[in-house]
């Protein structure tokens, strides 16, 4: 019963799928008769367009060939007139060679003369703007000359009022130093005559009196303060002696380098300055 069960299955499903196969073998014969018709319209139709087209393209190219053609009996006629015509300009060009040949070695001496003319052009404007910077040169350095004239007649206003002043300033400066250095050999001759003087009046007076040994000692101290005293003066007088001398000698240094600066020879003083030694040198 089972294998008549299943004979009868099989066989069912058998004539179903044998029932599909034949609907889709129709459906696909369906659809393929549809393309087949599809594609027999469409390459009609493209046969029909490339047909128009071709025929249209050799009816122009039958219309453009007669074109060409009359354009061709056209030009071939322009080419005898042309031939004609250049066989007058040929008689023409040897008629007029010659005064070609002239013309063109005319043209190459105006071209010599035209790059001459060029390197002139470019020479003289070099020339005329070296010439500007020339003057322009020349301008400043008169203005500079005027300044340094200007500079030079100050320089020698003030160096003559230099030279005036140190004159005056030198004679006064001896003169005063002179006067004091005098006066202060004088008083220091007269301070070491008198402190002589003293010294024998001592003497004579210790001589003189016979005072006993602490008198004597106490004159002693006296005499050796009053003589301390008088030498300190005299120490203090030389300082000032010597500080004279040298505050005389680097006046004379500052004035002397003075002059050599603005450019005066010593020479040209007319006197020898003194610088004066300083004592205990």
């Amino acid at each position: 019963e089972m294998e008549a069960k299943y004979t009868r299955k099989m066989q069912a499903l058998r004539d179903e799928l044998d029932l599909r196969r034949k609907t889709e073998i129709h459906e696909l014969e369906e659809r393929k008769n549809t393309q087949i018709s599809e594609l027999i319209g469409n390459h009609e139709g493209a046969f029909g367009a490339i047909k128009n087209y071709y025929n249209d393209i050799t009816a122009k190219n039958l219309t453009l060939i007669n074109l060409l053609k009359e354009q061709v009996e056209e030009l071939k006629k322009k080419e005898a007139v042309l031939e004609k015509e250049k066989a007058d300009v040929v008689r023409e060009n040897k008629g007029l060679a010659e005064p070609l040949h002239e013309a063109q070695e005319l043209v190459a001496e105006l071209q010599k003369k035209l790059v001459n003319y060029y390197r002139d052009k470019e020479a003289l404007m070099n020339s005329k703007a070296h010439l500007k910077i020339a003057q322009k040169e020349l301008k400043d350095l008169k203005w500079e000359h005027e300044v340094l004239e200007q500079r030079f007649s100050q320089v020698q206003e003030e160096r003559d009022d230099l030279y005036q002043n140190f004159t005056r300033a030198i004679n006064e400066v001896q003169q005063k130093t002179g006067y004091k250095n005098l006066l202060l050999e004088r008083k220091l001759h007269g301070l070491l005559t008198l402190l002589e003087q003293k010294e024998v009046e001592l003497s004579e007076v210790l001589a003189a009196s016979s005072l006993d040994p602490s008198a004597l000692s106490l004159v002693s101290h006296k005499l050796e303060d009053v003589l301390n005293s008088k030498n300190a003066t005299i120490q203090d007088l030389q300082i000032q002696l010597a500080r004279v001398c040298k505050a005389h000698n680097d006046m004379l240094q500052t004035f002397e380098a003075k002059l050599t600066a603005f450019g005066i020879p010593l020479d040209n003083l007319g006197f020898q300055p003194l610088s004066f030694p300083i004592p205990g040198q």
